[in-house]
């Protein structure tokens, strides 16, 4: 018989309903199955049930990210103490997709877990002749590989549009759009690709190729883009960090969003609070050249586990061709200046903008990618947005600015990206909500110790402030530690067509 779990006395956000009130939450076998105003004991709680105070803490649905690059249990945990309990590789995908979730499944997982069709390991696998494995270093480093970035041939976009479709059968959440690597391939491939998402009512995850204003040569603006594909086929496209893309344009990016959204369009749009990204240093946009061009320089590169500061366009050349995967850390806004501090809150304010960490794998020197020790053995490095993002997002806009509620804040971060895939994805429906048959996903925070440890210097410190986690229902942090043996994620997957 499932047991029952009481969080007793808590404020509890329902950002489905736009509520706060202080009430118990009920769980049993996975699910909420009441929440009632404080101290109304019902006569069907089981006396044996677990009661937990949590008052004076906040209670609210869980975070769902979808925008994480985290494939393992050490990156799923920092991401737990990070409120997450659903972390979705969409950008990107991985492809197989049944490789990605067997291999998930078999390692077992801390959080929910799932993926969308990788538009890159497609065209990588015809385009280029490379097989795909279902491995994210291997799709990084095919970042820096030009083979697979030019245009297609009829036969080619027809095989590896084939291919996609194919991986939208098999459960995969959408399709992730790395056209930003690929930035001067033909623009009709990309509708192309939309009328494919909106014919299997799919959502696309784009990383946009580069804007008009940073790049002149660009067939056409990357934002433009996105919202001209929703717009002549109907499909959902999501524009996945407009902080990190738009840089110091993103106003007039976030205009043309919302004259898309007015208009109709299906439009969706993510960010994370930091001035800093990360990718395979073999991408396009990093070559001297291209930095030259947006304001930027070798020096605003610094390698992932190393820390070497990259010191000229030369040895920027020397690492892109030795290893063009190697992840390193972009610095495209200063965030000692006050002026593009502000350029990331205004991103986050965005009416509907979704907080999403782009969270990248953990990493260790001597080769590892993963562990099960708690905490983390030394020497692991990762961007500290992977440890930090939900919380460092709420911390700024509730706490410091004033410029989201509590109840805002839970649609941001839980609400509103459980929504975008609601089509796709049935199990979805019962995520980002806090109330009566809704999924037993659920942050328990303390609302004055809230924040992100990490940093540069310390990319892996766990943020504090998550008093209590539960996936489906089970503990994975209780009372601020992390239970080791708690594995409750499941998969994700998409309706079969």
């Amino acid at each position: 018989m499932p047991t029952t779990t009481i969080l007793r006395g808590g404020r509890v956000i329902d950002p489905a309903a736009g509520t706060e009130q202080i009430a118990d939450v009920e769980i049993s076998a996975g699910r909420v199955t009441r929440v009632a105003p404080a101290g109304h004991a019902s006569a069907e709680t089981p006396a044996d049930a677990t009661i937990i105070d949590v008052t004076g803490l906040i209670v609210g649905p869980g975070f769902v990210d979808l925008h994480s690059h985290v494939h393992s249990i050490a990156g799923q945990r920092l991401q737990a103490f990070d409120g997450v309990t659903t972390t979705l590789d969409l950008e990107a995908g991985l492809m197989p997709v049944e490789k990605a979730y067997a291999d998930a499944a078999a390692a077992g997982r801390v959080l929910h877990y799932g993926f969308s069709a990788s538009w890159t390991d497609a065209r990588g696998q015809v385009l280029a002749g490379l097989p795909a494995r279902a491995d994210f270093h291997d799709s990084a480093a095919l970042l820096g590989n030009r083979d697979w970035q030019r245009t297609s041939t009829p036969r080619e976009l027809a095989t590896w549009l084939d291919l996609l479709e194919g991986e939208l059968d098999a459960g995969a959440l959408g399709i992730g759009v790395l056209i930003g690597y690929a930035p001067l391939s033909d623009p009709d491939e990309y509708l192309a690709v939309a009328r494919l998402a909106a014919r299997s009512g799919a959502p696309t995850f784009t990383h946009v190729r580069d804007l008009i204003e940073l790049n002149d040569a660009t067939p056409v603006d990357g934002s433009f883009e996105v919202v001209r594909a929703a717009a002549d086929t109907g499909a959902a496209m999501h524009h996945c960090h407009v902080n990190s893309t738009s840089r110091r344009h993103v106003d007039r990016v976030l205009r043309t969003l919302d004259e898309a959204t007015t208009a109709g369009s299906r439009v969706s749009v993510e960010a994370y609070p930091y001035g800093m990204g990360s990718t395979s240093v073999g991408a396009a946009f990093l070559s001297p050249e291209a930095l030259a061009a947006t304001g930027l320089a070798p020096s605003n590169i610094v390698m992932l586990g190393t820390g070497e500061r990259i010191a000229d366009a030369r040895r920027l050349n020397e690492i892109r061709a030795l290893e063009p995967g190697a992840t390193c850390l972009l610095e495209f806004l200063d965030e000692r200046d006050e002026a593009d501090r502000a350029i990331l809150r205004r991103a986050l304010e965005y009416p509907d903008a979704i907080v999403a960490s782009d969270a990248m794998p953990v990493e260790w020197q001597d080769g590892r990618s993963d562990t099960r020790e708690w905490p983390l053995p030394p020497g692991a490095s990762t961007h500290p947005r992977t440890a930090g993002t939900f919380a460092r997002s709420i911390r700024l806009m509730v706490r410091e600015h004033g410029l989201w509620s509590w109840v805002e804040a839970f649609r941001r971060a839980s609400y509103l990206p459980a929504r975008v895939l609601d089509e796709v994805a049935p199990d979805m429906r019962s995520k980002g909500r806090l109330d009566a048959g809704a999924s037993a996903d659920i942050v328990v925070i303390d609302p004055t110790a809230l924040t992100d440890n990490a940093s540069a210097l310390d990319p892996v410190r766990p943020s504090t402030g998550v008093r209590h986690l539960l996936v489906d229902g089970e503990f994975v942090i209780r009372d601020g530690a992390l239970d080791e043996s708690a594995y409750p994620g499941r998969a994700v997957r998409g309706l079969p067509r």
